[in-house]
């Protein structure tokens, strides 16, 4: 299934990296920007990531929370962020049902990994709507961030 711009987006429940419980349905009236990645400490996913740390007021400025999203355990999670000192919250989607309903999986990736999600931007508006849906099938691509700040910039 595939998310598209008009479309409400899919509620999920995840844990963040200090095992906390974090909502989409508790972000209303905020606009959101989901990142999901395939693995971290990967080099696309440490300078996608750390791209949007560096320019985090940008997001901030456009009332815009930003959560990144991986198969990860909440462990590696906490590891990476530390590491990295992202300033904002990584969710794992262990159980892979967040990345399945956003349509944003490989189903078979290198080395045999099955269940990973793919590198994917959702832009969601405060009332839950979608407003930019990208998924690349290519790991190595990273999201048309430009277009991802020009929708944000639009929704203020």
């Amino acid at each position: 299934m595939s998310i598209t711009k008009g479309q409400k987006a899919p509620d999920f429940t995840l844990y963040d990296e200090t095992k906390k419980q974090v909502s989409l349905a508790d972000q209303k009236g905020s606009n959101v920007l989901l990142l999901f990645f395939p693995q971290a400490f990967t080099s696309v996913c440490t300078k996608e990531l750390c791209g949007v740390r560096d320019n985090i007021a940008l997001y901030s400025n456009a009332r815009a929370k930003v959560f990144g999203i991986s198969v990860d355990s909440v462990f590696t999670l906490a590891q990476f962020k530390e590491t990295q000192q992202y300033n904002f919250p990584l969710l794992s989607d262990f159980n892979k049902e967040t990345s399945r309903a956003y349509g944003c999986i490989y189903e078979n990736w290198v080395l045999d990994m099955h269940g990973v999600s793919k590198r994917a931007a959702f832009v969601i508006d405060g009332n839950g709507v979608v407003q930019y849906a990208e998924v690349l099938e290519n790991a190595g691509e990273v999201p048309d961030f430009t277009q991802i700040d020009k929708i944000l910039a639009e929704l203020q």
